[in-house]
């Protein structure tokens, strides 16, 4: 099972990281085995952009930057791409135990096959249910991506799709 996130409808994606932090730690207090990566964005100031950093559920590593620092005037992509697969490593490390898999986005670099698009095949290998965020801007790639395995949540239904999904009393 594949749910999905608009995140328009969250308020962007600070609006579905945060529901994803907590859905994730509802199920974990229904005693839910979560595992999985949610972002948080820290601002740097009016004039920067922010510091990206993944959480790494369920795995007692430090927090991963995928952001990049190229200068306050850059304009390109500040993905750290290489943080990003090594944080998909590790997310696929903590499968074995997991009930349940929360990703904080389906974006640019799991349009191109990277990114935690291996993280995505190996748990819906392991008949795992996966929560995920899309940004309006990739869904198109995204409902291509995932097929009739997609189902869109609204931001209200999916703390209970997840306990649905994982098999837990409400």
């Amino acid at each position: 099972m594949l749910g999905w996130l608009d995140q328009a409808a969250t308020g962007g994606g600070d609006g579905a990281h945060a529901l994803m932090r907590r859905i994730a730690a509802a199920l974990e207090a229904d005693g839910v085995t979560v595992r999985g990566a949610i972002q948080t964005n820290t601002p740097l100031g009016a004039d920067c952009h922010c510091d990206m950093v993944l959480e790494v559920l369920g795995d007692a590593g430090p927090d991963v930057t995928i952001s990049q620092d190229l200068g306050r005037e850059s304009t390109g992509c500040r993905l750290d791409a290489g943080a990003l697969e090594a944080a998909a490593q590790r997310v696929l490390d903590t499968l074995p135990v997991a009930q349940m898999v929360l990703l904080n986005k389906f974006g640019k670099q799991e349009i191109l096959g990277r990114g935690m698009v291996a993280v995505i095949a190996a748990a819906m290998e392991r008949d795992l249910p996966v929560l995920i965020s899309v940004a309006p801007q990739q869904r198109a790639a995204f409902l291509a991506f995932a097929g009739d395995m997609a189902v869109q949540l609204a931001p209200e239904d999916a703390a209970d799709w997840c306990r649905a999904a994982a098999q837990v009393p409400a």
